[in-house]
């Protein structure tokens, strides 16, 4: 069987796709269960619409030591046991299932906050070992970072992304509820010192709050060779806040950051990233035209207004292990719990592919639409997700 492109989605009550028939076919423990792609379909983690899943982010651990606004309330959550997150040999064994068997072929690992794991250059040096070529990144937020980076880069991480939203002491504080900017910069720098690089720098704006500094941290970023991502502000925050009104998009952050740079096309394909990339140049005070050479570029990631998902390449699994085919899925199957139940590869691969069949089209549903009427928010939030 072949995939079709842009099958549309089953009819309401389905087999395939379906709340009730995922609902119907749960276990007896009333653990969702997907419902079995159809018979002949392809290798690999494909959907009903033609997409094939070959970017594996995987959450280690829900945790996190900040509080930034945009994602947790100022009291943290309710974490998970230390018994329902996944050891270091469930998540060395789940990774060389989707490499080995389902053709993923780069791995983030996220959180939560990687860095509070104890075991993480040994979840690291484990995946290496058995995926020498793997590109392995990190998602973090830094703090601690720089007392780690080195052993990190020694384990086998590839690169890092790092999370920073302002240079302002008084703003980072206000945004994370955290006096760390100090120990984030340290990182920063310390990863760059270790050699995990490209650095990536992702930074959310906020209305009001950090929205005017954009241009100054791309200056930063871009005289340190760091390349800066802004992220358009999603409705994954635990508080449930987030209105499409008040947050900053896409064609703002560009008018924001016109007032010193012009970006222009980056040639290079994007290739099912998620952020769109521009090539900087410095504007010309007087003329208003681009002026010199490239000094670097930036990527805005813009999941609300000008949405991606006809090329999400994306899986996602959380700290528990389950399966999320969707950032902003209301379903989730469990894979760690067939696992712990002694299922063979072949039957966790299974799982996984019928997971990832049933993936929405668009934001948890048949279209794109953050923030529309028919939207629901997730309730987990991102770090609770895994980003």
């Amino acid at each position: 069987m072949s995939v079709q492109l842009g099958m549309p989605m089953p009819p309401s009550g389905s087999a395939a796709g379906s709340t009730e028939s995922s609902a119907a076919g749960s276990a007896a423990s009333g653990v969702a269960v997907p419902p079995p792609r159809p018979a002949g379909t392809p290798a690999g983690l494909w959907d009903r619409y033609g997409r094939r899943a070959t970017d594996m982010r995987l959450s280690l651990t829900d945790k996190c030591n900040l509080r930034c606004t945009y994602c947790m309330p100022a009291e943290g959550l309710e974490w998970l046991s230390k018994q329902a997150v996944m050891t270091k040999d469930e998540i060395v064994r789940i990774v060389r299932i989707g490499v080995n068997a389902l053709g993923v072929r780069e791995l983030r690992l996220t959180g939560g906050e990687p860095l509070v794991r104890a075991d993480l250059v040994d979840i690291i040096a484990g995946i290496r070992a058995d995926h020498p070529d793997l590109p392995i990144s990190m998602t973090t937020n830094g703090v601690g970072l720089d007392k780690k980076a080195a052993a990190l880069k020694a384990a086998g991480l590839t690169r890092i992304n790092v999370s920073l939203d302002s240079l302002h002491e008084e703003t980072f504080t206000k945004l994370t509820r955290r006096p760390f900017l100090d120990r984030v910069l340290a990182g920063v720098d310390a990863a760059w010192a270790a050699g995990l690089g490209p650095v990536k720098l992702n930074a959310v704006l906020m209305r009001g709050i950090n929205d005017a500094e954009s241009p100054d941290l791309l200056e930063w970023a871009l005289g340190r060779g760091y390349e800066l991502r802004f992220i358009e502000q999603m409705p994954l925050d635990a508080d449930h806040g987030w209105t499409r009104r008040n947050m900053i998009t896409a064609a703002e952050i560009r008018e924001l950051l016109s007032r010193d740079f012009m970006l222009g096309t980056d040639p290079r394909e994007r290739d099912g990233a998620p952020a769109e990339r521009f090539e900087v140049r410095r504007r010309d005070t007087a003329t208003g035209e681009a002026t010199g050479p490239v000094l670097g570029t930036v990527g805005i990631i813009a999941s609300v207004t000008e949405p991606f998902c006809s090329d999400c390449r994306r899986t996602r699994i959380t700290a528990e292990g389950k399966i999320m085919s969707c950032l902003f899925s209301r379903e989730e199957f469990d894979l760690l719990g067939l696992l712990r139940e002694g299922a063979t590869d072949d039957q966790l691969a299974s799982r996984w592919q019928d997971a990832m069949w049933v993936k929405p089209k668009a934001h948890g549903m048949d279209h794109t639409g953050l923030g529309a009427a028919d939207f629901v928010q997730p309730d987990r939030s991102m770090s609770a997700i895994g980003g």
